[in-house]
């Protein structure tokens, strides 16, 4: 039996690749997660800017911890499985009448991750709805192969090469709304995208990119993991450790480290690199 789906759930992932709305939280404990992020941003305002969103779990305890939420991981375990790797996090904060948009796109297709086992979890901190630039899906379209990206490099695009898939049928795509305390599972292939934020608050979504079986192993480089649940079978990756503290020397060098190497992952063969 499910330890935190349903057996509904479950299909429905496996049908859409994507899993939308799934509580795992209540509001008032996203809020303290979100009062304990902006205060690290307050104390540390440089910490948190640019490509240091990434892998941020590993030099702040207040991450850190969501991504090893108990009842996170049940549902997680629940889609994917006992042994469970963290390969990394990202912060997408998009600021009120920011431009900032995530363009149509499969996350699998720069990361070098084999096999597409893996499972993406996008926590709300803040409210996440249509005029704030919530997450848009194209039910089934993870059962297709990875699809053509155009490395826009778009100003406004968000994401690292800007990369746009054309031609996408929105006819039958679905919003996922959250309200804070709640997430979205996707699929390594579900072709996805956002709108800017037009709303008066800040759209605070918390990635963990992606949890993922042992089994799986990375094709373009190196990089570190952590082990969330379980154990590590297969030994495809270091370990890196989680922190004990904020910001601590080691751990904002050990970020640091694996950011440098998940640039080489993402940006494999393009002509250029941002900050992010």
């Amino acid at each position: 039996m499910p330890k935190e789906l349903t057996p509904e759930q479950v299909a429905q992932y496996e049908r859409d690749g994507f899993l939308s709305p799934v509580t795992i939280m209540s509001p008032d404990e996203a809020g303290a997660f979100r009062k304990a992020l902006e205060a690290a941003e307050a104390k540390w305002p440089d910490a948190l800017q640019g490509a240091d969103r990434n892998n941020a779990h590993l030099n702040l305890t207040v991450l850190d911890e969501l991504v090893h939420h108990s009842r996170l991981l049940d549902a997680v375990e629940d889609l994917i499985g006992p042994d469970l790797l963290v390969y990394g996090t990202v912060l997408f904060i998009k600021e009120p009448g920011d431009p900032g948009f995530v363009s149509w796109h499969q996350d699998a297709t720069y990361m070098g991750l084999e096999p597409h086992d893996g499972v993406t979890a996008w926590l709300a901190l803040s409210p996440s709805n249509r005029e704030s630039g919530c997450m848009r899906m194209v039910p089934g379209s993870h059962k297709d192969d990875i699809r053509a990206h155009d490395d826009t490099f778009g100003e406004t695009n968000i994401l690292t090469r800007g990369q746009t898939i054309g031609d996408v049928d929105e006819t039958e795509v679905v919003n996922l709304v959250l309200e804070p305390g709640q997430l979205s599972f996707h699929h390594m292939r579900v072709i996805h995208s956002s709108q800017p934020n037009l709303s008066d608050d800040r759209r605070i979504g918390f990635v963990i990119q992606c949890y993922m079986p042992p089994h799986m192993r990375q094709t373009l480089g190196k990089t570190f993991v952590q082990v969330a649940r379980g154990t590590d079978g297969a030994g495809n990756f270091p370990y890196v450790q989680r922190p004990s503290a904020d910001m601590q020397d080691a751990d904002v060098a050990m970020r640091d480290q694996v950011n440098a190497l998940w640039s080489d992952i993402l940006y494999n063969g393009a002509d250029r690199r941002r900050d992010y």
